[in-house]
């Protein structure tokens, strides 16, 4: 049976009957297939799982989409609780902020600064900041990110190693529509006409991925998405697995991001190079 948990006080006396390897999925609710393959994947690698369920305003920045985010608490209970999820943490802002703002956060560094970083100043602060605080909370042993969120999985990865925060971080490949469409709350938003040009943004990662070289793989990508109607990209970048410099060849990440509408969409792929044409 799931347990919902408002306080952090009732967190931790339900933490103190827990044993054996205890999991965390965080999530902003709205649930969707995406999380629901992250619980699935806690569920195989755990004793117990805890889902977090919390819409984190310190990650929103001014004129972004906090107040309308989707909220369904009822339908991500009945997720949690199908999944077979052991305790649902979901507390109101002055629960997890009792002086809000917080003063003290967790800088994201350089690594926070671009891509995601560049577009949203401040965001990836405020992700850190939350997911610390919930490792504290939660004292999980492991804890499950979906890669659609790759620079948001590295940062996690990175705060974990950099400050020695004794959890593993592991990764769960993205959740596609059938159409190739990535699980995303936020998909919501788009009408009819605006999600089948979203499309163009995985269209464009599957192509890219195809090629063999660095430039090949963002020329082939560009293309494809400068083909697309109604969608302005906002960047496409070809890393390596940390988010540093392209590989000549081995293993790489293309990630994309891209307005369709008044909705900012996501992806990413993995890229092998051989650095033959």
């Amino acid at each position: 049976m799931t347990e919902i948990l408002r306080t952090r006080a009732d967190l931790t006396s339900a933490r103190k009957t827990m044993h054996g390897t205890t999991a965390v999925v965080m999530t902003m609710g709205a649930l969707h297939d995406g999380h629901r393959e992250l619980i699935r994947a806690a569920r195989e690698h755990a004793d117990q799982v805890i889902v977090t369920i919390f819409v984190n305003p310190l990650q929103f920045g001014p004129g972004e989409d906090f107040d309308r985010y989707p909220r369904t608490p009822d339908a991500d209970r009945e997720i949690c609780r199908a999944e077979g999820v052991d305790v649902v943490f979901a507390p109101e802002l002055d629960e997890m902020y009792p002086d809000w703002p917080p003063a003290v956060r967790v800088e994201a560094g350089p690594l926070g600064d671009v891509l995601e970083g560049a577009s949203r100043p401040g965001h990836f602060t405020g992700v850190l900041t939350v997911v610390c605080k919930l490792f504290l909370l939660t004292r999980a042993d492991v804890t499950f990110f979906g890669e659609k969120d790759y620079q948001q999985l590295a940062l996690v990865k990175r705060m974990v190693r950099d400050l020695n925060i004794p959890v593993d971080v592991r990764g769960v490949p993205t959740v596609r529509e059938p159409d190739g469409l990535a699980k995303s709350s936020r998909n919501s938003y788009l009408s009819a006409a605006e999600r089948e040009a979203a499309l163009v943004l995985s269209r464009a990662l599957r192509h890219g991925a195809e090629q063999n070289t660095a430039e090949a793989a963002l020329a082939v990508a560009g293309k494809v998405l400068s083909a697309g109607t109604g969608v302005r990209v906002d960047y496409l970048a070809l890393t390596d697995p940390l988010l540093g410099p392209a590989p000549a060849s081995g293993e790489a990440r293309l990630l994309v991001a891209a307005r369709v509408g008044g909705t900012r969409l996501i992806d990413n792929a993995p890229v092998y190079l051989t650095g033959k044409a």
